[in-house]
């Protein structure tokens, strides 16, 4: 596609998890970079909503649900009332692409993989996302080639495109962040999306951190409070935020915290998004590998092992994730703290 004059208006189109959407939106900062007055759409699910209107680079939210919810000429409708030129299937989906094509979306932009894409899309890029070395925010970036945005940026440069707008809290919740020590916070669980470290390695972490040098937080869903027994029975010290907050709330409760750690989760995305220490524990096997799926942040962390994964078989606490030793993360932590005593200082 020859872009002779710049897009007004861009469709983002991402409707999946909270982490998959955390790194979709260095997208928008790039095409702000590029057309700072084309208005951006960031076409996403309920739960991702907060996630999406923290970036100050997307002017829109559209609820995939809305859209769906509509009759075959109520979804045209829907569409044509966004007034957009350009449509950016980052998450594929037959409907999405199309109604996007019924309502005469002049470009349209997805992977040329998909078969879904073959009638729908006019403007497809060939790149595969498995077999890819990149990183998946920067594989994000090659489907902005039609508009004329070629940028191979380094993950350290996708950081500095997200936009994060960081709120206040409430005085209430403010109330639990300590304004002397190290506030962390502990994300064990993945609700299955991931491989996890194990509770008792975050027991043993918790009860190995001086409680007065870190104030430490557990998050999750209400439904893993019974799986954050034990660690909230063996380290009472810690502050159960499990099923207390509600999602913006929580986004911000991190921002203003001081560091996260978690295996490749959703928080652990906002965390560094949020630009606070956030440290992630993953396996080295693709395609969930940090190569692919790494945090993307200015204090951003990966403990990995650099054996081969041979005794896993699927299960949520591997053999490599466990070799990823306590020591080593809680060095890395208190070292954290000195980092964080020093600006503070300065």
């Amino acid at each position: 596609m020859t872009q002779n004059k710049a897009p007004k208006t861009i469709i983002i189109s991402r409707t999946d998890a909270i982490g998959d959407v955390v790194l979709t939106l260095p997208m928008a900062g790039v095409i702000k970079t590029q057309f700072p007055s084309c208005k951006i759409i960031f076409l996403g699910r309920s739960y991702t909503k907060e996630i999406i209107l923290s970036s100050t680079f997307v002017d829109e939210y559209i609820d995939y649900e809305d859209f769906k919810n509509n009759s075959f000429w109520g979804k045209i409708k829907f569409l044509n009332k966004l007034k957009a030129d350009t449509i950016i299937h980052v998450f594929p989906r037959k409907d999405i692409a199309l109604f996007a094509l019924l309502s005469n979306i002049k470009n349209r932009i997805g992977t040329s993989h998909r078969i879904g894409h073959l009638l729908t899309v006019n403007h497809k890029v060939a790149f595969s996302r498995k077999k890819s070395d990149l990183h998946e925010g920067q594989l994000n970036l090659k489907l902005l080639s039609p508009l004329g945005i070629n940028n191979e940026l380094s993950v350290s440069q996708l950081a500095l495109n997200y936009g994060f707008r960081k709120g206040k809290l409430s005085k209430e919740v403010e109330a639990l962040l300590s304004p002397t020590k190290f506030n962390l916070i502990l994300h064990p669980f993945t609700n299955g999306s991931a491989r996890e470290w194990g509770i008792n390695k975050f027991i043993v972490l918790a009860n190995s951190l001086p409680s007065t040098d870190f104030e430490i937080f557990i998050s999750g869903t209400e439904k893993e409070l019974a799986q954050a027994a034990p660690l909230l029975r063996q380290a009472p010290h810690v502050i159960s935020l499990i099923g207390k907050l509600d999602l913006n709330t929580f986004i911000q409760f991190i921002a203003h915290a001081d560091g996260l750690i978690a295996a490749s989760t959703g928080p652990l995305h906002i965390a560094a998004m949020s630009g606070i220490h956030a440290m992630g524990i993953y396996p080295p096997i693709r395609p969930i590998h940090p190569g692919r799926w790494a945090p993307i942040g200015t204090k951003s962390k990966v403990f990995v092992t650099n054996n081969p994964c041979i005794a896993c078989s699927g299960e949520k606490e591997c053999a490599c994730m466990q070799a990823i030793s306590i020591p080593e993360v809680l060095e890395y932590i208190k070292n954290c703290k000195k980092i964080n005593q020093k600006t503070t200082v300065q």
